[in-house]
């Protein structure tokens, strides 16, 4: 069985339904379906079993203390399971899902020989100007951030000590089917598209930190790639380590509007004031070095903004 924890959430449900297209149905999903409009990710998909958060921790632990059976015979963990919202600061809450929650897998993935193939966040290197994976350029702006650098700090801690595969995706800023239910947190693709359908006019920030209206610009990865990296290390099990996860562009938030207006064939672009709140919180430019990925054996292409928000639409309105 693989377990995929964040099953239901955006990342996690596109790579069950990856799985399920490799003909695996044996998957168990793990999350926490307190908001239940959640199981719409999951509805056209199949399961081998569903278990929540709280219930496979518990499992996980009681396994490691020598109480047999809690679980299925596990072949590979995929966690994306994590409270991925940049705004929340609620530091306790976040180290309990994003760091304590991800220490309990690896010592479990590592006394049973499971491959654990983890989300970690492009938030990690924050104010940064530099995106390679090395501690001199990591400096989140947030406690999200550190949430992901802890963990990947751990990791890098017992390297050398680890007997099975540990691989960290610092994830850039994904878009693509399954995400609607983030709200705010949901891609701009996604709430570009809502406002064109709502008849309104596309909303992005003005001018700030040195970038005119609409160009301070981001690594945009569809999530369709980003899955297609996941099972290569799923298949690559001697590829280990932590690797930036984007396409290696950086591409303006006006293109993503512009994409959205051409596809629809309709609409214009509002600028609005930068919010205070974002102000030395924000980052204004990112950009992958995937030189690890690709010399790690990963050589296959990655969407542009235009490729991919056109199939991301295409997707929306089928």
């Amino acid at each position: 069985m693989i377990v995929v924890t964040g099953g239901a959430g955006f990342i996690g449900s596109n790579l069950v339904k990856a799985l399920n297209e490799r003909g695996r149905t044996d998957v168990l999903v793990v999350d926490d379906l307190s908001d239940g409009t959640k199981f719409i990710n999951l509805a056209d998909l199949t399961l081998g079993d569903y278990m929540d958060k709280d219930e496979f921790l518990a499992r996980v632990k009681a396994h490691m203390r020598g109480e047999l059976n809690q679980l299925p015979p596990i072949e590979a963990i995929f966690h994306e399971g994590a409270c991925s919202d940049t705004t929340e600061w609620d530091g306790k809450f976040m180290l309990e899902n994003n760091f304590t929650y991800s220490k309990e897998l690896l010592h479990f993935c590592e006394q049973e020989g499971i491959p654990f193939l983890y989300a970690s966040s492009a938030a990690t290197y924050g104010g940064s100007e530099v995106f390679v994976e090395s501690p001199e350029h990591e400096k989140p702006l947030n406690v999200y951030g550190y949430s992901k650098l802890l963990f990947d700090q751990y990791v890098r801690s017992l390297e050398g000590k680890l007997t099975t595969q540990v691989a960290g995706f610092r994830y850039f800023n994904v878009y693509g089917p399954r995400e609607q239910h983030k709200g705010k947190m949901a891609s701009v693709a996604f709430h570009n598209h809502t406002q064109v359908r709502a008849g309104d006019n596309l909303r992005l920030f003005g001018a700030y930190d040195g970038y005119e209206a609409g160009m301070q610009s981001r690594d945009f990865v569809y999530v369709g790639d980003v899955v297609k990296v996941n099972l290569w290390f799923l298949d690559n099990p001697q590829a280990r380590g932590i690797y930036n996860l984007g396409t290696g562009r950086a591409e303006p938030f006006k293109a993503i509007g512009e994409a959205v207006i051409d596809y629809y064939g309709k609409g214009k672009i509002d600028y609005i004031d930068f919010p205070d709140e974002l102000k030395g919180r924000y980052q204004s430019y990112t950009r992958a070095d995937i030189s690890r990925l690709r010399e790690v054996g990963y050589d296959e292409e990655f969407r542009t903004v235009a490729q991919g928000v056109r199939e991301y639409l295409e997707w929306l309105n089928a």
